[in-house]
């Protein structure tokens, strides 16, 4: 599996212009964005399945007929906000990670911002796994989407141990699928933990199971290096 920075990102949008027309479009462009904005918060609180046409038209103040015009069904608007999850999710945890070098330096920076992640989401939820438990026997679009941005992330995640593997950082006989495997595990089992079963110690056990994942499948302790010091 390989995973570019483009395939993380979302084609950017037609360039604007100055006509008329393009200042409508560009008005429209933004009264979108506002109210993926509200969907996305709404169906953080309430799930994809939960989210509406007419629950969002009222939280954004705006009537169904306006916010029907914008996407034109209860489907797309599911879609769109799964988009615009996964253009953040990619911002937030992929990108800053790829200032790290190649390997092991790059695992830990992807973890460490996915951790940083889920320490938000332990209050507001998250839309991939929430989105999991509603449509995961649900074929269609909205479910494709979802599986699909999760399949990226998930190649980007096995691409870094690959690369780890390549640098010598890892054992010969390291599975890679299987380390990017038991790293995502940790992922879910955390947000299990944490919001369903209230662990106070679940960051606590998902940071010590990291770095035994490390330490399993790491050549030596010199070959685990760490993150430059000057992340934020």
């Amino acid at each position: 599996m390989t995973t570019s920075k483009s395939a993380l990102r979302a084609s950017p949008g037609k360039a604007r212009t100055d006509s008329g027309a393009g200042r409508v479009m560009q008005k429209g462009q933004q009264t979108k964005q506002a109210i993926v904005e509200a969907a996305l918060g709404l169906a953080a609180q309430i799930g994809l399945e939960g989210l509406s046409i007419g629950a969002l038209a009222e939280v954004a103040q705006m009537s169904k007929s306006g916010v029907f015009a914008h996407f034109g069904s209860r489907e797309e608007l599911q879609i769109s906000v799964i988009r615009e999850y996964y253009a953040r999710f990619s911002d937030e945890v992929f990108f800053p990670a790829m200032d790290e070098a190649r390997g092991l330096p790059r695992v830990r920076a992807l973890f460490a911002n996915w951790m940083k992640r889920v320490a938000v989401e332990l209050q507001s939820g998250c839309i991939f796994i929430s989105g999991a438990v509603e449509f995961d026997d649900r074929p269609g679009p909205v479910r494709d989407a979802l599986a699909s941005s999760v399949k990226t992330w998930l190649a980007a995640l096995y691409r870094a141990v690959v690369q780890a593997k390549v640098e010598g950082q890892l054992n010969e006989t390291a599975d890679e699928e299987q380390m990017a495997f038991e790293i995502h595990g940790l992922i879910l089992a955390l947000h299990y933990e944490a919001r369903f079963l209230n662990n106070p110690d679940s960051i606590k056990h998902a940071n010590k199971g990291f770095e035994n994942i490390l330490a399993r499948y790491g050549k030596n302790k010199s070959a685990v290096p760490v993150p430059s010091p000057n992340r934020t």
